[in-house]
């Protein structure tokens, strides 16, 4: 009973290399000139060797495609780690060791990725609240914007140096008065540019990747206003030569601070994870041909190209999501577009180095803005409040921990504040883990009856009842025997309705007419209401 796709599914391996070599190419091209700029940007705010950034794309696309379950995804470094990796380099020391003992703590992570993958735990973005998860997201944007400020002014180093968020908020009028011009003209012209080309009506245009129109700008203008003679060292990217850089950089020597060691080992795992599975989530929504990803064989692949860039000085890799939307839209087939994007990266940093090293500082700062402006858009906090208060309070108990501490203590605020909501509504304790959940059929018509609570913590296991049935089937979902509902759930239980549907099925979520909405929100949690 199983619908077919309108459209024929491309090939895999050798034979969709040959069958798909013209869009993968022209799309791997295109994520190529996205991702350059922003992994050297990235590398750099992380603390980390400019050129390792690139080292990381290289081996995403070249390595990890061979092994990663997602068609899609880009594989690369990601802003949404800069906080991580970069708070792992100052505790570890600051400078080339912090580096190379963060490098150690990465490529155990990069381990546990590997085992997440070999005991099939693909399935734990579901376990965490989503607007944690959000909230997480938001607070590193946050953390990202304030900290590419000086960079963007061109502010002399020390100025900044040492200071933490709100440290740095209170220094912006001083960064100000001794701001570059030259620089910041740069840098304000590049975040005009960022900023305003999604708004471009002109589809052709609109199609040519905004860092790449920076760089079309930043280098020339730099070039004009001669940086390398009128401007101090730190104003220009400088990278120096890639063949001579990577070779084996990691130091374990990290297990001597077990805490410290410990705990960046399991912040690397755990967010690379979350992102990870989170954009592949997304991306196999916007997938033409409906294919589904394999969560734990991608999760095994990441964890492989972790280990192996930490031990040669690369950044972590994920399945990046900006990347992997502009691949989607540029037309890409199969998994060799995020090959052709590593490809041309390597091409290009061998033979082009010295044009990298044009790149003005605060135009990379000004693409890592708009990425943190993404990750914290006050869209974020709207579409949270209107899908509950309780969650905006979660968003926001997530963010002011997460810039207060860290990421670890930030969702875990986050989620104990979940639990307490979940507490004050009357969730039974005995559900907080299991959901009661009766599976019947009969004919073409199956019944999932479920009891007591079906809320984040419990949810795997009504998954795990959900994905046990034959596509095709007329479901019906019945959460009349509950007491709560809540967000997660919801947004889960819609999105295996259009899985299921785009499958062949139909599903029908009923049982909520005594439930009483946290707000007018289609997806707010329901509470069953008080007779």
């Amino acid at each position: 009973m199983e619908k077919k796709s309108k459209l024929a599914l491309p090939k895999d391996g050798w034979e969709g290399l040959k069958e798909n070599f013209g869009a993968d190419a022209s799309s791997g091209f295109v994520v190529f000139l996205l991702a350059m700029p922003l992994s050297l940007g990235i590398a750099k705010a992380s603390e980390f060797p400019p050129i390792m950034g690139l080292l990381t794309a290289i081996i995403g696309g070249i390595i990890v495609s061979f092994f990663m379950g997602s068609r899609l995804t880009i594989k690369g470094p990601a802003a949404g780690l800069i906080v991580v990796v970069a708070g792992a380099v100052g505790e570890f020391g600051g400078g080339e060791i912090g580096w190379r003992l963060a490098l150690g703590a990465m490529a155990v992570a990069g381990l546990v990725q590997v085992l997440f993958g070999v005991f099939k735990l693909g399935k734990l973005a579901d376990i965490f609240p989503l607007s944690a998860i959000h909230g997480m997201l938001a607070a590193i944007g946050i953390i990202i914007i304030v900290k590419q400020i000086p960079i963007l002014l061109d502010v002399d180093p020390s100025l900044s140096k040492g200071l933490s968020v709100f440290g740095l908020l209170g220094a912006v009028p001083n960064f100000l008065m001794n701001l570059d011009p030259k620089a910041t003209v740069v840098g304000v012209v590049s975040l005009i540019i960022m900023m305003a080309w999604p708004s471009i009506k002109n589809t052709k245009i609109k199609k040519i990747p905004a860092p790449l129109v920076v760089l079309l700008f930043a280098i020339p203008a730099e070039l004009i206003m001669d940086f390398e003679h009128t401007e101090p060292a730190y104003a220009l990217l400088h990278i120096g030569n890639f063949v001579e850089n990577v070779k084996y950089n990691a130091d374990f020597g990290g297990f001597a601070q077990t805490g410290v060691f410990i705990k960046y080992v399991i912040m690397f795992a755990l967010v690379g994870t979350l992102e990870s599975l989170l954009t592949v989530k997304a991306i196999d929504l916007t997938d033409p041909y409906k294919r589904k990803s394999n969560n734990d064989k991608d999760l095994i692949a990441v964890g492989i190209g972790n280990t192996f860039a930490a031990l040669l000085g690369g950044l972590p890799m994920i399945s990046e999501v900006a990347r992997s939307s502009a691949n989607v839209s540029s037309g890409a087939k199969t998994r060799w577009a995020n090959f052709f994007h590593g490809f041309f990266m390597l091409i290009f940093v061998l033979v082009a180095t010295p044009v990298i090293e044009m790149i003005p500082n605060a135009a990379l700062a000004a693409m890592l803005i708009t990425v943190g402006i993404k990750l914290a858009h006050p869209k974020e906090f709207i579409n949270t409040f209107k899908i509950g208060k309780e969650q905006l309070a979660i968003f926001l108990v997530t963010i002011f921990f997460t810039i207060f501490e860290d990421l670890l203590i930030g969702i875990g605020a986050g989620i104990l504040l979940k639990v307490v909501i979940h507490l004050i509504n009357g969730t039974p304790i005995s559900s907080f883990f299991k959901a009661p959940t009766i599976v019947s059929f009969e004919g073409d018509n199956y019944l999932i009856e479920i009891n007591k609570s079906a809320i984040f913590s419990n949810f795997l296991g009504i998954k795990r009842k959900l994905e046990e049935i034959p596509a095709g089937f007329n479901v019906t979902i019945d959460l009349k025997g509950t007491k709560l509902v809540d967000h997660s759930v919801m947004e889960n239980l819609h999105l295996f309705q259009h899985e299921y549907e785009d499958n062949g099925g139909t599903v029908k979520i009923i049982g909520l007419e005594k439930h009483k909405p946290a707000s007018d929100h289609h997806l707010a949690a329901r509470k069953l209401a008080k007779i």
